[in-house]
């Protein structure tokens, strides 16, 4: 009798395992993206025993300089590997490990619990999603990620999963730390005039490009404050002006 009891639950556990194997291959609701709020935890639990030489990166369009309040960016999760099956999860924390920002699903991803993971298992292992940073300024943002790089066969065993971050920090600045400034023109081809205010009477101008690239650095004054900017390619920049312990960002357009 108890042989035949055995039997009858062994069988309610295999379209039971089937099921929550099936639903993994469209993500994980709860939380293995690698991040401290997730208590570090990913795929690994299960998913081990492979190797596909695989590793992953994150890449955004935030600029190095920091990002603006409630604004979107794009999020791209990128993997290379041997393996043709890849699943994923992500997640933005500031640096008190809670989740900030909200995120909206590109093509393959979807969003449950403050967190971006696969709807199908991907064989690039590329995912392109979108954050939109939060509206009061909350610090730096981190991006974790979690890539699981799978053998394909549907069960846990002779998969790899490999973690990487991102980080960035916030342009938003106190009052008593932002240092206002005009510049003229705006766009400029040849010269710009930055106006300083009365009390600072120097400061350092750096230039990014809008994937965050240093490209020009120049010392000005109150009384020598024209730039060349004929070395810059045309496009859009944000101009950081840094004058003691006082900082200011403007949006640049070099014609």
């Amino acid at each position: 009798m108890k042989k035949h009891y055995f039997f009858k639950a062994l069988l309610l556990l295999i379209p039971v395992s089937a099921f929550l194997l099936m639903s993994s291959s469209g993500g994980r609701n709860d939380g293995r993206s690698g991040s401290p709020g997730d208590g570090n935890q990913t795929c690994a639990a299960c998913h081990s025993g492979g190797n596909f030489n695989a590793s992953a990166s994150i890449t955004t369009n935030i600029p190095v300089t920091g990002y603006q309040l409630n604004t979107p960016y794009t999020i791209s999760v990128n993997t290379n590997s041997t393996s043709s099956t890849h699943g994923f999860q992500l997640t933005a924390e500031n640096n008190t490990n809670t989740k900030i920002g909200t995120f909206t699903a590109g093509s393959g991803s979807r969003v449950a619990n403050n967190r971006v993971t696969q709807t199908t298992p991907s064989s690039s292992g590329n995912w392109s999603f979108t954050w939109t940073s939060p509206s009061t300024d909350l610090g730096r943002v981190t991006f974790y990620a979690a890539v699981n790089a799978a053998d394909g066969t549907g069960g846990t065993g002779g998969d790899q999963v490999v973690t990487t971050t991102s980080t960035r920090p916030s342009l938003s600045i106190s009052e008593a730390k932002r240092l206002r400034f005009d510049m003229f023109p705006n766009p400029a081809s040849d010269n710009l005039t930055i106006q300083l205010p009365s009390d600072s009477e120097r400061a350092t101008v750096q230039f990014y490009d809008y994937v965050g690239k240093l490209t020009l650095t120049k010392e000005i004054s109150l009384s020598n404050n024209k730039i060349d900017v004929n070395s810059l390619n045309s496009g859009i920049y944000i101009l950081k002006v840094v004058s003691k312990d006082k900082i200011g960002t403007q949006k640049f357009i070099k014609n």
